[in-house]
């Protein structure tokens, strides 16, 4: 980040092992968890806030491509509030995505995403994880600079 090197909690949950559990709360304020999913493929779009661009631009990117995915999910994950994941959408026209926040759960430190150093500190980092309809997860990518977009041709890749 901005040439100096950060760190997180942990590393990514391990290729093909079943895909922590979680519960977290969407822009309604309502709690959501990885069973609610189940059956289905599942795209974890992680990131610190979709109040910075490169979040911004990796939540458009994938709310024009979840739909035309079939018996796909894409779940956007950052610690924004509800109250401005929901503004966001609003005022961003997205609608193929699912937005969830890890305000007041441990998504975080299970997922190995949470970063532990710098000014973001608390915040996640930015990673793409896929989970198959058994729950098995199928591809992961820790992005090696915050200040870049994760690899949406291979995640995509992963679902068809």
């Amino acid at each position: 980040m901005g040439g100096k090197e950060v760190h997180t909690y942990a590393k990514l949950p391990a290729l093909n092992k079943p895909a922590p559990k979680f519960t977290l709360t969407d822009v309604n304020m309502n709690d959501q968890t990885l069973e609610s999913y189940k059956g289905k493929n599942v795209i974890l779009n992680i990131f610190p806030s979709v109040d910075t661009g490169v979040c911004s631009a990796s939540v458009h990117h994938f709310n024009e491509e979840a739909g035309n995915l079939p018996n796909t999910v894409v779940l956007c994950i950052s610690k924004d509030l509800p109250f401005a994941q929901k503004r966001f959408c609003g005022a961003e026209g997205i609608k193929n995505v699912v937005m969830l926040s890890d305000f007041r759960s441990d998504f975080g430190w299970n997922y190995g995403v949470e970063l532990i150093d710098s000014a973001m500190k608390g915040l996640l980092s930015r990673a793409v994880v896929v989970i198959d309809p058994s729950g098995k997860i199928i591809y992961e990518e820790q992005v090696p600079d915050i200040s870049q977009e994760p690899n949406y041709e291979a995640a995509i890749a992963a679902v068809k």
